[in-house]
């Protein structure tokens, strides 16, 4: 299937007209210039960047993950990366202990440690079972199985606060970063889906099987782990400052199928863009009708799940 040259062009003069909206929309509701300024370069900003980043390195890294694991359901979510780092936060928010650190800071940094660590944990697993494709997604599974009990536990001991702050952070929240976190947050994602996006062509080859990978000059399972790598280091560094968001990165790449194709040269570019422009909106949603604190991962499920669905029935959807 061609790709419809409108399309890429389209969702990017949507991304931009979207942040705009939200940018005018908060500069006509004050009309101190001082208090204005603030808001928009402090608060509005980091908010829409924040949006952008984590939305195309979600949607990106689905599709990627899809491709090397040759598996439809692989997700960020399901392979137990965004498991491991809400498990570091759950440990953070709910284990009282004294930490000379502001939280507002040191969650997102012990989100990304959570991430990389459930990623070399599934790593190990998979090489120990000769690096199979399944094996990924049984070590995820299996690690976003017991993370899951794990918080259930660490509950049982946590307060009302605790609590509270720690479902908000599951449920995904997009407020949580400042120009501190994504000056080290930003450009880990930006290396991550620049690399995904090297690799596509790459990557196109593991439709017709490792042995003909390997008979183009190309190691798959070297573009396997390198794939995995940046992936595991973008979702990380999206769920360190948004928590955990649902659907993203399972969702955009098969709708996208149907308008681009397979080729991933194409897919993943037009995914990014799909991804940053799908939690665009719901930022706007929230910032137009005055929603302060919207579960972002609930407003991405109730999107999401018809839409899959709808493309399910309409009998569009492929490995």
């Amino acid at each position: 299937m061609k790709l419809r040259w409108w399309l890429p062009y389209t969702l990017l003069m949507a991304v931009i007209a979207v942040a705009c909206t939200i940018i005018m929309h908060d500069w006509q509701s004050y009309s101190d210039p001082t208090l204005r300024n603030h808001i928009i370069l402090t608060l509005q900003l980091p908010l829409i960047t924040n949006a952008i980043l984590v939305g195309a390195t979600l949607a990106i890294s689905g599709g990627t993950l899809q491709v090397v694991l040759r598996n439809p359901l692989a997700d960020p979510g399901i392979i137990g990366i965004t498991s491991g780092a809400s498990l570091f936060a759950a440990g953070l928010l709910l284990v009282p202990f004294a930490i000379p650190l502001p939280m507002h800071y040191l969650l997102p940094f012990g989100c990304f440690i959570g991430a990389l660590f459930s990623t070399w944990l599934i790593f190990k697993m998979a090489r120990r079972l000769n690096n199979a494709a399944s094996a990924v997604i049984l070590a995820g599974i299996a690690i976003s199985t017991l993370a899951g009990a794990i918080i259930g536990w660490l509950y049982l001991i946590a307060d009302a606060s605790a609590m509270r702050n720690l479902t908000f952070w599951i449920m995904g929240s997009l407020h949580q970063a400042d120009w501190v976190l994504l000056s080290l947050s930003g450009p880990i994602m930006l290396l991550s889906i620049g690399f995904q996006l090297y690799y596509a062509k790459q990557m196109n080859l593991l439709y017709a099987g490792e042995l003909a990978t390997a008979a183009a000059g190309v190691s798959p399972q070297s573009l396997i782990n390198k794939c995995l790598l940046v992936t595991a280091l973008g979702v990380g560094a999206a769920v360190s400052v948004s928590g955990s968001i649902a659907f993203i990165g399972l969702l955009v790449p098969h709708v996208m199928r149907f308008f681009v194709g397979h080729d991933n040269q194409k897919l993943l570019p037009v995914a990014a863009l799909t991804g940053a422009l799908l939690l665009l909106l719901v930022v706007a949603v929230a910032e137009l009708f005055a929603i302060i604190s919207l579960p972002v991962s609930m407003v991405t499920a109730t999107i999401g799940g018809p839409m899959l669905l709808a493309v399910l029935y309409r009998g569009r959807w492929r490995a």
